[in-house]
């Protein structure tokens, strides 16, 4: 499993955008607000492909 930093999620509607855009993808994600994490579970690929769509989202990620 991977965790992405999403610093910039503030709300239940970022968790509910971030979930949501992830998951019509195909991806299988954990949102977690507290933390501000994205926990991908997948490959390198997966990953990439999930910071895409973070960023099409308005969000920047970075693996920590």
């Amino acid at each position: 499993m991977t965790v992405l930093k999403a610093e910039d999620m503030m709300c239940d509607h970022c968790v509910e955008r971030i979930k949501n855009g992830l998951e019509d993808e195909g991806l299988q994600v954990e949102v977690d607000l507290s933390e501000k994490t994205v926990s991908i579970d997948g490959d390198d690929k997966d990953v990439e492909k999930a910071k895409d769509i973070l960023g099409d989202l308005g969000f920047f990620a970075e693996e920590i």
